[in-house]
């Protein structure tokens, strides 16, 4: 295997050791996101890639999928840890502009977004391509940091000399955008996590 995917996945699994100290465990938390998801069907779309925490239990649990970022560097560095674990034939990475997907309306049974919306300076006009590009019986999963989980998220950042800059929307303001567009919604938390799933109301 190539020495930079190797160091690439022990940089990947270092961050996420980082996180476990500071109380946060990723892998957790995408597995219960995706066990209130259940059950999965049809095509399956990831909006917002990162470095492939949520597309790397997707494809563990021998699911196919089309992934997109904003970001190709993001998306190198998921590739490289999908590769890791020889699991590249099921995801189709993209790089895409999530307020301009390039999909036709009615495209995807699931839609998910894990971790991203507080990034966003226009969150609604991603929602909207969510909204979209649903197909009618599908449903769009979307999850983020509650206060807690952004309070961590921004004390680890700080350790590191660094910002994290959050966007507009909360999850509250997300479901009720949804319910306005004739979505039903559900709403679960955990202690840093909270997530909507949305259904097109029949």
């Amino acid at each position: 295997m190539d020495k930079s995917i190797i160091e690439n996945h022990e940089r990947y699994c270092a961050r996420i050791e980082m996180f476990k100290r500071s109380g946060y465990d990723i892998e957790k938390e995408r597995n219960l996101i995706l066990e209130k998801a259940l059950p999965l069907k049809g095509s399956i779309l990831e909006v917002g890639t990162g470095k492939g925490h949520f597309a790397i239990i997707l494809a563990q649990k021998g699911y196919s999928f089309t992934s997109v970022d904003i970001s190709e560097k993001e998306q190198e560095y998921a590739k490289m840890n999908i590769e890791y674990y020889g699991l590249q034939e099921k995801i189709d990475f993209r790089v895409e502009d999530a307020e301009q997907l390039s999909f036709e309306n009615n495209s995807f049974d699931m839609i998910f977004a894990i971790n991203m919306i507080h990034h966003l300076s226009s969150p609604y006009k991603v929602i909207d391509e969510f909204v979209r590009v649903v197909k009618g019986s599908g449903k769009i999963i979307v999850s983020d940091f509650n206060k807690k989980g952004l309070a961590l998220v921004d004390k680890i950042h700080r350790s590191e000399g660094r910002e994290h800059p959050t966007g507009r929307a909360a999850i509250d303001e997300v479901k009720n955008y949804l319910s306005d567009k004739e979505f039903e919604t559900e709403r679960c938390e955990t202690v840093f996590q909270e997530t909507i799933i949305a259904y097109p109301s029949q």
